[in-house]
């Protein structure tokens, strides 16, 4: 590996400037203190470096001019046992406010990150601040100057869930507040262009090195193979070579190329390892009662195969599946009945054997908690305190379920905030610090390869300027035009100029932009347009991400609000559907009754109607099967690609 060599101007010009105000001779080295409450700043061989450790030498890992191994390698040597523990917890940054504790809020709590940060030695962690991009810049700087304050002054990796899409859900994604806005996974997908994703994790990378976001949680490789699956929309779909070719493009743009991660890329940590969309019955693994894949049409190997592109690119990390996997076995052993983060047959023998890994394995969120009742079972209602996905392992003493994923593979736990466990662990011999050694090893080059050792901090004005710039705006509309799905179409444009519309589920706003007029009475419409989402049922509501997640059956009920007002419109009438799917619905009824319907995986009204009344084109295809029937849908198999054999429309279907 190469050694990174930062903007040595940016480096010369803080070290002069600051060196106007003080400087000192020791030991033949310059010392200028560094500006905003940074490190010192050491004239060393013609060269400046900052004095991560305050010692006013210039130490092997704080000399940029080295290889990352080599530098990487002298700070495990440096580190205690406390701050090497510290190291492998993946934290929440804490915010001010109620949901303070789970990264929501208004600006993140300093006095609580200090605890985090300085006093267990957490320096990687997830935000959830949602901030314009200045703001949230100078949050960021906030953090890596109390970073900078530790003992050997490691900077932060700061992560984040996805950010560029429309659908915002509690632990899987976030509002794109100041970030260009782009359709889900599923919508680039139907698109189908490699390189359009190239470009689109191109874009993330900018923005979020912009406001100090070096990580991203993402992108999903789980192939969408159980229809009712509440996850589906953060996926590329049921096809996977399609799949793997996306995942692969989305991590070169992320990381900066394909050979790993760059000192000015973003980490990509591909999830979930592996099956996870292979889930039974079309339940979440966050959630008990989903926590199964099922695998009957032996396709476990499909499963695997999405993520060869992202492993090839050498993407800086790997998140397992909370879901405890059925009927599997590799390379004739079988998988551990436990989550995919205890598994060693998973982690070690397949990922770090078979496919070479050899970056982080981070587990998902909540793996090392214990499971109460409440978990368990939803009864009392589930509190933001009784998340748990300990699967398999639920019945373990704590220190032994903490012991059990370190040794399977794990290098770092996800939303732990307390190094007590894993310090227990290692002291009563269940973990060797030789493994410690070698998950931290792994952490720390991962920031070297990012290049934070050098520049942890952003520029607020800079920020303000990249994230949400004109290009990248105008980027991520086109592409919620280009992603919409002709399902069933007329001739010429389905809006016509002296159209007017009857409208449900849109604003008048965007239509009045377009130059249509807008009725409320039906008798005077001569189009109607419906804007609808695929139907969904709430069927654990007691469970915290149940609750919030779509689950249930696919089709419109005779009573479904929808489905009801189409059926009453006036005879004769034009129809047009726009219907938002995050997961394959059953659009049979719904396709008879309109005269065109298109599909959206996250579109703005704008880029609807530009495409509607024929000022853009889309250019989509299904990215998954649409099933005739629930009965069609309860006949697959949960793992099975394409495994619908009298489909409503087949994966890759357009009207035009």
């Amino acid at each position: 590996m190469r050694a990174h060599h930062p903007d040595r101007r940016t480096l010369v010009i803080a070290g002069l400037a600051a060196s106007l105000i003080s400087r000192q001779a020791r030991a033949g080295q310059a010392i200028a203190p560094g500006p905003d409450g940074q490190p010192e700043m050491i004239r060393h061989e013609g060269e400046w470096f900052r004095d991560l450790d305050h010692d006013g030498q210039v130490s092997p890992y704080e000399d940029w001019r080295l290889p990352v191994e080599v530098r990487a390698r002298d700070l495990v040597g440096r580190m205690t046992l406390a701050e090497k523990v510290g190291l492998m917890l993946h934290g929440t940054f804490p915010a001010s406010g109620p949901f303070g504790m789970l990264g929501y809020g208004p600006v993140y709590d300093t006095a609580a990150a200090e605890r985090l940060i300085l006093g267990a030695g957490v320096t990687c962690g997830i935000t959830r601040l949602a901030l314009p991009p200045a703001d949230f810049a100078t949050q960021n700087n906030a953090l890596q100057t109390m970073a900078a304050r530790g003992r050997l002054g490691i900077p932060l990796t700061i992560s984040t869930d996805p950010r560029h899409h429309f659908k915002a859900t509690a632990g899987a994604s976030n509002a794109a507040v100041g970030f260009s806005q782009w359709p889900e996974t599923l919508g680039l997908a139907a698109i189908d262009d490699v390189g359009l994703v190239r470009r689109f994790g191109e874009i993330v990378r900018q923005e979020y090195r912009a406001v100090g976001i070096t990580m991203a949680l993402s992108p999903q490789a789980d192939l969408a193979t159980s229809p009712m699956w509440p996850r589906i929309d953060g996926t590329f779909g049921e096809d996977p070579t399609r799949v793997r070719a996306m995942v692969g493009a989305y991590v070169e743009g992320l990381q900066g190329g394909r050979s790993g991660v760059t000192p000015s890329g973003v980490a990509a940590v591909v999830k979930h390892w592996v099956g996870y969309g292979a889930s039974e019955d079309g339940f979440d693994g966050h959630n008990a009662y989903g926590r199964y894949s099922a695998f009957p049409g032996g396709a476990f190997d499909s499963h695997v195969d999405a993520f060869r592109d992202a492993l090839a690119f050498r993407v800086s990390g790997v998140m397992p599946t909370y879901n405890i996997l059925r009927g599997v076995k590799v390379n004739g052993q079988p998988v551990e009945q436990v989550g995919a983060g205890f598994s060693h047959v998973l982690l070690t023998d397949l990922l770090r054997g078979t496919h070479r890994f050899e970056g982080v394995i981070l587990s998902d969120w909540a793996i090392s908690k214990a499971c109460d009742t409440a978990c368990r079972t939803g009864q009392p209602p589930q509190q933001p305190a009784d998340i748990a996905m300990s699967w398999g392992v639920e019945d373990l003493p704590a220190v032994e379920r903490i012991a059990l994923g370190v040794n399977a593979g794990l290098d770092q736990f996800g939303g732990e905030n307390d190094p007590t466990l894993l310090m227990q662990a290692v002291r009563e011999g269940r973990i060797s610090p030789a493994r410690i050694d070698q998950s931290v090893l792994r952490l720390l080059t991962q920031k070297f390869q990012l290049g934070l050792f050098e520049q942890p901090f952003v520029d607020a004005d800079l920020a303000a300027k990249v994230v949400g710039s004109s290009p990248f705006r105008d980027a991520g509309l086109q592409a919620q035009r280009q992603s919409l799905v002709r399902l069933k179409w007329g001739s010429g444009p389905a809006l016509r100029r002296n159209d007017t519309v009857l409208l449900r589920g849109m604003a008048d706003a965007a239509l009045v932009r377009h130059g249509l007029a807008v009725t409320t009475d039906p008798a005077q419409a001569s189009v109607a347009l419906v804007r609808l989402a695929a139907p969904f049922e709430r069927l654990h509501p007691t469970f915290f991400f149940g609750s919030r997640q779509h689950e249930g059956d696919l089709d419109f009920k005779p009573d479904h609000p929808d489905l009801v007002a189409l059926k009453a419109l006036p005879p004769g009438l034009r129809i047009i559907v726009v219907a938002h799917l995050d997961r394959p619905a059953v659009l049979t009824e719904i396709e008879a009754l309109a005269t065109d319907l298109v599909l959206e995986f996250g579109a703005s009204d704008e880029a609807i109607l530009d495409v509607l009344t024929g000022d853009a084109a889309c250019k989509g295809r299904t990215p998954f099967s649409l099933p005739r029937s629930m009965a069609h849908v309860r006949n697959r198999k949960w793992d099975l690609p394409g495994d619908d054999h009298d489909p409503l429309h087949p994966i890759g279907f357009s009207a035009s």
